[in-house]
């Protein structure tokens, strides 16, 4: 997301990043302030609408060659299943899980060239992107007799697809927006103008926004925090090995070639190119280190705005605040108050003109995928540095994924209609139902934690809200105008819209029910300031839920998400909320450094795995996922046996040759199958707080003792180390 400020959501999928990556490094808050639209559209994938403190959600927009325009077919991938033709058996299960569970598919399904990564979600978004055509194509008929939500969505759409418009027009959509920039006469409007953008697209200098008050989670309060990189992440900035050199050699060219298009001289481009990576370079010095943020407590800045304002007075923080429009207010959030303190500094010592290089700059790469093609092709090729995609996507797909970005609920609903039914929602609460039992015995059980902190967690499971499907209420769209035909003054109004909603929310009770991602996004998130759980309709179905298929492989898939968003309410980060959503420390002392202890170990052990070449993984930086992909194994297998024994199902009966348990893992590994490009792996080391799908599996059951016994694993084969790990 590159509006607001990026929420304490933890996610399921693969990170989002994987489009947002040549974009803005957007930091965790603690406020979970829905996404406003991403201009830069071509820069992510569109299927996830929250930036979490967990997974990524996978990439997902695939297509084909761009040389095919709008109109292009993308190649028909078959539709995503579990098969048992994706196991390799020439692999013991017992040395490479991962492998037996996925060789074959991993060797049959290579990386789409319009895509860095391929894994079940961008499958199954592949397929979603089919309905959402059929749906966009018939709403963009110019049709007076659309109704409202079908007449946003069209004109959007139908906008954003006139291609030949849009190099037409070339830079000309931007002019207003850098006239307005080149007229700043000194900081102070500066400040202002920067408050203007961060409504209509990028998020200059730093981030405002609003979100549940930390210590009083039913209350909206105003927060501001470390913002206005470019790259993924602060270390593309500060550290200079050969890897990192390249990226940042190639950010400079791209930035050079950027300023090329909006028409400055050789000389003057470079300088500009040099100038804004000299400012970036100063914020991100001034950066929180992305695993320190995982602790909501290195968040948790609660002032007076006075308070702020003293420590960063050149930031002008009344006129940005009045600027914005947003409504008055005395204390706010200051998620790093020592990035502003530093940068307060950055502002005075800067000339205004470099100022408003890095502002025009901020417009310019927000903006560029929606230009002309000069603009949009040298975007992508910066992109490909980072990701090693091949190739752009077709135009209606990033088409598709903007609408989604802009008018999610809208596009929603026909979405919902034409894909998801009571019936869809009622079975996925009575797995939810299953899966929060055996959470609940679990947590009876644990031998390690006392009576006390027990009564405290489950009284923190029975309040988690579940939420499947689509919100029971839309989102009305009826103040926001979309003009056919004006594609960069729909996506800045969408944003101005979005960023208007969000801030009127400051000194309000939180609106609870509000979902942070569309119906058709393949992923899940756990919110911890509303301790809620949330199922999009768009990752309810194969190959994570198939009602063709035995209950083992529906629990090893979306049975294990399930548990794995539960799980999150209790991981390093969630079990610091209490069931209100507000960050209180319910558990003993001795409960508490036991916890530490346990979770330590599984940061050690992720910390072993090689990610990519030489690069091991952050077991820190990855600690939540890695602990709710444990629990949630764990506790999905114990709702399977629960299920089984209520139907009074044989355990040792076998489908295909594999007894139920075989099955429930084979299930889970076929979730995670996944093959990367090497560029978005080394990235994602860096970044994304998942581990990628190999570790996910393999990192699991080698600490279970039931995936041991079911495939017969005996002590010192990989699968059966001698230490293992368990929290939950």
């Amino acid at each position: 997301m590159r509006k607001h400020l990026r929420r304490t959501l933890s996610f399921i999928g693969l990170l989002l990043l994987v489009a947002a990556v040549a974009t803005s490094q957007t930091p965790q808050s603690p406020q979970p302030a829905p996404q406003k639209p991403d201009i830069s559209s071509t820069k992510k994938t569109g299927n996830a609408k929250t930036d979490n403190s967990g997974p990524t959600a996978p990439p997902a927009n695939p297509a084909t060659n761009a040389a095919k325009g709008a109109a292009g077919a993308a190649p028909v991938h078959p539709a995503p299943k579990f098969d048992i033709a994706n196991i390799d058996k020439t692999v013991d299960p017992c040395v490479d899980f991962y492998q037996y569970a996925c060789g074959n598919w991993l060797k049959n399904n290579p990386i789409p060239a319009d895509q860095p990564a391929w894994l079940s979600f961008a499958e199954v978004y592949e397929h979603n992107l089919i309905v959402l055509r059929q749906i966009l194509e018939k709403a963009a008929a110019n049709d007076p007799a659309r109704n409202a939500v079908t007449q946003k969505i069209g004109d959007f759409y139908a906008s954003c697809m006139d291609e030949a418009a849009a190099n037409k027009a070339g830079a000309r959509p931007l002019k207003p927006e850098l006239d307005r920039i080149a007229a700043v006469k000194d900081k102070t409007q500066m400040i202002e103008v920067m408050a203007h953008e961060q409504l209509i697209g990028p998020n200059p200098l730093l981030g405002f926004g609003a979100g549940p008050d930390l210590h009083n989670a039913d209350l909206t309060i105003a927060s501001i925090d470390q913002n206005g990189l470019s790259l993924p992440d602060r270390d593309y900035y500060l550290k200079d090995d050969a890897p990192t050199l390249a990226i940042r050699r190639a950010f400079a060219d791209h930035m050079r070639k950027s300023f090329l298009l909006l028409g400055q001289a050789p000389a003057q481009a470079s300088q500009s190119a040099d100038t804004v990576l000299k400012i970036e370079t100063a914020l991100a010095k001034a950066y929180m280190e992305r695993t320190l943020r995982r602790d909501p407590k290195n968040r948790d800045h609660k002032m007076s705005v006075a308070q702020a304002e003293a420590f960063a007075s050149n930031f002008h923080l009344d006129r940005y605040f009045a600027a914005s429009g947003a409504p008055s207010f005395t204390e706010l959030n200051v998620g790093n108050p020592d990035f502003f303190k530093a940068v307060n500094v950055v502002i005075e010592s800067t000339p205004l003109d470099a100022w408003k290089t890095y502002m025009t700059w901020q417009m310019v790469n927000n903006a560029a995928g929606w230009l002309s093609d000069d603009f949009v092709q040298e975007d992508f090729k910066f992109q490909q540095a980072i990701t090693g995609q091949k190739e752009l996507p077709v135009r209606w797909k990033r088409c598709i994924n903007a609408t989604d970005n802009a008018l999610g609920e809208a596009l929603g609903q026909p979405y919902v209609d034409a894909t998801f039914g009571a019936e869809g929602k009622a079975r996925m609460l009575k797995m939810v139902d299953a899966l929060e039992n055996s959470l609940k015995g679990d947590i009876t059980t644990l031998p390690w934690m006392t009576d006390t902190t027990k009564k405290e967690a489950l009284i923190k499971l029975t309040a988690i809200r579940n939420k499947i499907g689509y919100p029971d209420k839309w989102r009305d769209y009826s103040k926001l105008k979309i003009v056919r035909g004006d594609m960069i003054g729909n996506l800045y109004r969408a944003s101005e819209f979005e960023s208007n909603r969000q801030l009127q929310k400051i000194g309000q009770p939180v609106d609870k029910q509000e979902w942070g991602m569309t119906p058709p996004t393949v992923n899940a998130y756990y919110n911890g300031s509303h301790n809620e759980i949330v199922f999009p309709a768009g990752i309810l179905q194969p190959p994570f839920f198939d009602r063709t298929l035995d209950d083992a492989i529906n629990m090893g898939g979306i049975g294990l998400v399930i548990g794995h968003e539960l799980t999150h309410g209790f991981d390093d980060q969630g079990r610091k909320f209490d069931p209100k959503g507000n960050l209180r420390d319910w558990w003993t002392a001795e409960d508490g450094k036991e916890f530490e202890q346990r979770a330590s170990c599984v940061a050690d052990e992720y910390s072993s795995f090689t990610a990519v070449d030489d690069l091991k993984l952050n077991g820190r930086l990855t600690l939540g996922e890695n602990t709710a992909d444990n629990g949630g194994a764990r506790i999905a297998l114990m709702a399977l046996h629960d299920l089984m024994a209520q139907a009074k199902q044989d355990p040792d009966k076998k489908i295909d040759g594999y007894t139920p348990d075989q099955r429930f893992f084979l299930g889970f590994g076929r979730v995670w199958c996944q093959n990367t490009t090497p560029e978005l792996s080394r990235m994602l080391v860096r970044v994304d707080p998942h581990s990628p799908g190999k570790w996910r599996v393999n990192g699991v059951v080698r600490n279970m003792p039931e995936f041991q016994k079911a495939f017969g694993c005996k002590p010192g084969q990989p699968m059966v180390p001698e230490n293992t790990c368990r929290v939950w």
